[in-house]
């Protein structure tokens, strides 16, 4: 990965026009397409499988006029006035006429006074609720229905005496559509501020800035795009413009820095960015990636439009990274070397210069680390005590209460609470089959009566059957609100009811409605929030162990990602729930908050809390391994202790950085958010703030000062298992410092020096070491080697497939292991001990062109197997003599265990007598301490 993107990296810094203007052009593609196929965001909420929604798609089909959404018009007379006198029973009795001539979206209208039904006039007359209900969901509803309402509403408001209150609401105005206000527009500001201060130049901070929004404005536009194919809710977008925004600056931030500080130190502005794109890019590629899965991971609770909106957030995440390690270098390479910014400003004094002063961040970690145990248990108290109101914390879907008071579905909320009881605003509905009964109307009425009695129902405001009577409705008004954690206990006591109700009277009842919904999908994102912890603390062991090569490390984080979620949790709970500081944010009501927020924030901050763990935990462990070699391999906790201030000092100035961007954007969504976003977005800046500061840049380093050199322990035999990931550009380096090597020319077609590898094969270790040689194009190589697996170790070495444990090994011009994927897809292997027909496997793998071609077990070919291999690799040298007129040369290495005619079959094939030497066997390895030295001989064309 680092040494493709450092490739990228410099290609972007060599032809910027062309980069910018190829994402503006996929950027106005993709708004296009965002315009002629947005159909418009869906906020209906399903949840498959739950009783709910099997108990809504019943009544999609027996009930139509039951399942829909609906609106409701709250008129309330007067103090001393009753809305069942002139003019207001009149007026009302118009509203109702004209609700009714609406359209065909308009199923049916009920009246308030109509006899049949209950509940719609308040026990002091004053108020009256005027039901409309709409065919299908609440997407389904035009635009210019919702007009015409308003319009009867309004003409009904001028008619009335003053006074009068009147206010449209409903399920079909619960929820509001997110829009960016300026606020967010002052948390960029405050981000672009930081990127000054931290880039000391005008320049340059603009960069990060410019990948960020060309990113969000492309996954914003593809969201849109996507709404042609799957149903995306309103709050979809915005999330991933506020991800997208943050992560999208501090990606671009890392690789920029990074340039800079080389630029600064004397390096080459096209060196350095490719540089910075190959180690910090590789960086950012990790972080992303661990966002991505975490993203992809809110599937886990099984409900479609979260899922849809973790994919969405996820690939303005994933455009984010490609932006940043594409675009970014092409804007350093516009600036060139005008990157630097200007100068520290040295300070004047007459007196003798002083020793130079510690920078903060060197005296903070020196202050944490000086009493690690005091730091640990501190933070972890502190942190907490910050996580207690966590406990209280209650979840639930968004509906008109927590919109602000200007808005006139806030105010048909209120109006109903105060005028019906809460619970009027939420009514639940049971609903079941009653086709075997002989008098429906009887049995309805004798279950809504039963019903009635159950502990929390205010009243029955209607039970009755269909039109066909073979379904039943029974419609339930609570005694609390819809997102109150009462009724939520009142569904589930109704749903234990279920039997006892069975084996009374017959009928198989399902709570459901809007209400029961959304209290179905509070109950599953609760259920899905231990797996998709237990999913996310997982991930984050098994990578940071594969990346640090270290047990506590892993382990440490972990915990630490937990302290965080669990403060944020503790913060929001706090505003939200207890009402502290909820005025200062702009609360508009207090309560449960949006039922998927925990499950976005441990998503989100699992990948951030990562992405600042690696960039400082990678300098502490890159300094401690200098610091052990420079020691001859010695360690002890002075050693390891260095290495975690070093370490710290070196990347705490990016950390901050970034950490202040992320929680200025987070930030800026609380005042004036969106209801739903608003406690998304606390939950998000409290977390980064204190993963960031309390958990990275202060727990981290004390941690790490008790461990010592125990922090970088690992098992011998899961460091061999384990993959191995180069986040921090190490291959670049690595290939970048061997440029020179071999001294002579690197026109050869195999170089290798002390070359080591390591093999496992049942429980047994096949190893080499020691291995030098250099094989010019056109020369074949033999090694002998009577233990069969060590010469399949070698082959599977030199042709990319094994990686290489020790020595330097370059094939094809490419060093390996950093190179592997070019060699693998170059470098013909043919291993004929595992197949029927070796001839096929030697034909296929000198097919392609391949001008290197390994083979192991030529040597145990007889008769006509033997001349049919002669005879394919005289012929592949031939097509390649003939592909590069003349120029072309097959280089072929031969894996043996004894000679038995290969040397003859290798002079055939490059037609000429090979210049021969003895063969040497080495003795057979059986362990990872015994290694042996195959041996090698070059044999000219």
């Amino acid at each position: 990965m680092s040494t493709l993107l450092f490739t990228l990296g410099r290609w972007s810094f060599r032809h910027p026009w062309r980069v910018l203007v190829s994402w503006l052009l996929i950027l106005v593609i993709a708004g296009g397409g965002a315009a002629l196929l947005n159909k418009g965001t869906d906020n209906s909420f399903s949840i498959p499988g739950t009783e709910a929604q099997e108990g809504l798609e019943l009544l999609n089909r027996t009930f139509p006029q039951a399942s829909g959404t609906s609106a409701q018009l709250v008129v309330v007379a007067p103090e001393g006035d009753s809305v069942r006198d002139e003019p207001f029973a009149g007026e009302i009795a118009d509203t109702v006429t004209a609700f009714g001539d609406l359209g065909d979206d308009v199923l049916a209208v009920t009246d308030p006074f109509d006899q049949t039904v209950s509940g719609l006039v308040s026990e002091d007359d004053r108020a009256a609720i005027v039901r409309v209900q709409f065919d299908g969901e609440a997407t389904s509803v035009s635009a210019e229905t919702k007009d015409a309402l308003t319009s009867v509403a309004d003409r009904m408001r001028a008619d009335l005496p003053d006074g009068t209150q009147i206010a449209l609401g409903g399920d079909l105005f619960s929820t509001s559509i997110p829009a960016l206000s300026i606020v967010e527009v002052i948390g960029v500001l405050v981000a672009l501020f930081v990127l000054i201060v931290t880039f000391r130049s005008f320049a340059v901070s603009w960069f990060p800035l410019v990948s960020a929004l060309i990113g969000v404005a492309l996954a914003t536009a593809m969201i849109f795009v996507a709404t042609q194919f799957a149903s995306v809710s309103s709050t979809t977008p915005l999330l991933s413009v506020m991800l997208g925004l943050a992560v999208g600056i501090d990606y671009s931030l890392f690789i920029a820095a990074r340039h800079q500080d080389q630029v600064r130190a004397g390096m080459d502005p096209e060196e350095s960015a490719a540089r910075s794109t190959g180690t910090a890019g590789s960086s950012v590629a990790f972080a992303g990636i661990t966002v991505l899965i975490a993203l992809i991971g809110l599937s886990f609770a099984g409900i479609p439009f979260l899922t849809t909106m973790g994919i969405a957030a996820a690939v303005a995440v994933a455009i984010a990274v490609v932006v940043a390690v594409t675009l970014t270098p092409a804007l350093l390479g516009f600036a060139g070397a005008r990157v630097a910014g200007w100068p520290r400003r040295a300070k004047r004094s007459r007196k003798r210069p002083a020793a130079p002063r510690r920078s903060f961040s060197e005296r903070w970690v020196r202050g944490v680390t000086r009493h690690p145990l005091v730091t640990t248990i501190a933070v972890i108290a502190g942190l907490g005590v910050v996580a207690i109101p966590s406990a209280s914390l209650t979840l639930a879907l968004p509906n008109a209460g927590v919109q602000p008071p200007s808005s006139e579905a806030r105010q048909a909320y209120d109006l109903t609470a105060e005028h019906f009881g809460p619970g009027a605003n939420g009514p639940l509905i049971m609903t079941g089959t009653i086709v075997t009964s002989n008098d429906p109307l009887t049995l309805m009425q004798d279950i809504g009566d039963d019903i009635a009695t159950i502990p929390g129902v205010k009243e029955v405001a209607l039970a009755t059957p269909n039109e066909t009577a073979d379904t039943g409705l029974v419609q339930i008004v609570p005694e609390t609100a819809p997102d109150s954690p009462e009724t939520a206990d009142l569904v589930r006591e109704l749903r234990a009811q279920h039997d006892r109700l069975l084996d009374e009277y017959g009928v198989d009842l399902k709570v459901t409605g809007f209400t029961a919904v959304g209290i179905d999908i509070s109950d599953r994102l609760g259920e899905a929030l231990l797996p998709f912890g237990v999913f996310v603390v997982g991930l984050s062991l098994i990578l940071l162990t594969i990346v640090f090569r270290s047990i506590w490390v892993p382990i440490k984080a972990a915990l630490g990602y937990l302290l965080s979620v669990l403060a944020a949790f503790g913060v929001v709970a706090a505003v939200f729930e207890w009402g502290w500081f909820a005025d200062l944010l702009h609360v508009t009501r207090e309560g449960p908050v949006i039922s998927f927020m925990p499950i976005i924030l441990m998503g989100v901050l699992f990948g951030l809390a990562m992405d600042y763990e690696v960039f400082l935990v990678s300098r502490m462990r890159e300094d401690y391994v200098h610091a052990r070699r420079d020691r001859g391999g010695r360690a002890d906790r002075l050693t390891a202790v260095g290495a975690v201030r070093s370490g710290f000092t070196s990347s705490a100035r990016v950390v901050t950085a970034a950490a202040v961007i992320m929680f200025a954007v987070f930030a800026a969504f609380v005042p004036e958010g969106d209801s739903s976003i608003k406690p998304i977005a606390l939950g998000l800046a409290v977390g980064i703030a204190v993963d960031a500061f309390l958990i990275r840049m202060t727990l981290v380093p004390a941690v790490m000062a008790l461990l010592g050199e125990k922090a970088w322990w690992m098992p011998r035999w899961l460091d061999r298992v384990l993959p191995h990931f180069d986040i921090e550009g190490e291959a670049v380096e690595r290939e970048l410092s061997l440029r020179e090597w071999p001294e002579r020319n690197t026109s050869a077609a195999l170089v290798g020096e002390d070359v080591a590898v390591h093999a496992d094969d049942d429980g047994h270790a096949a190893v080499f070491s020691d291995a030098t040689f250099r094989v010019e194009p056109g020369e074949s190589l033999v090694v002998s080697h009577p233990d069969p697996r060590v010469g399949r170790a070698f082959a599977l070495a030199v042709s990319g497939r094994l990686r290489v444990d020790g020595g330097l090994l370059r094939v094809g011009g490419h060093l390996l292991p950093e190179r592997a994927p070019w060699v693998r897809s170059h470098v013909g292997l043919a291993l004929l001990d595992d197949t029927t027909d070796p001839v096929a496997e030697l034909r296929r793998a000198t097919s392609g062109g391949a001008t290197i071609v390994v083979v192991d077990g030529l040597d145990a070919l007889t008769g006509a197997d033997r001349d049919q291999a002669a005879a394919v690799l005289r012929d592949a040298a031939s097509d390649l003599d003939e592909r590069h007129a003349g120029a072309g040369a097959l280089t072929v290495v031969a894996i043996v265990r004894r000679e038995l005619g290969v040397l003859d079959i290798l002079a055939e094939a490059h037609r000429a007598a090979p210049h021969t030497l003895p063969l040497h066997g080495g003795a057979s390895a059986t362990s990872a301490s015994e290694p042996s030295h195959p041996n090698t001989e070059v044999i000219p064309s």
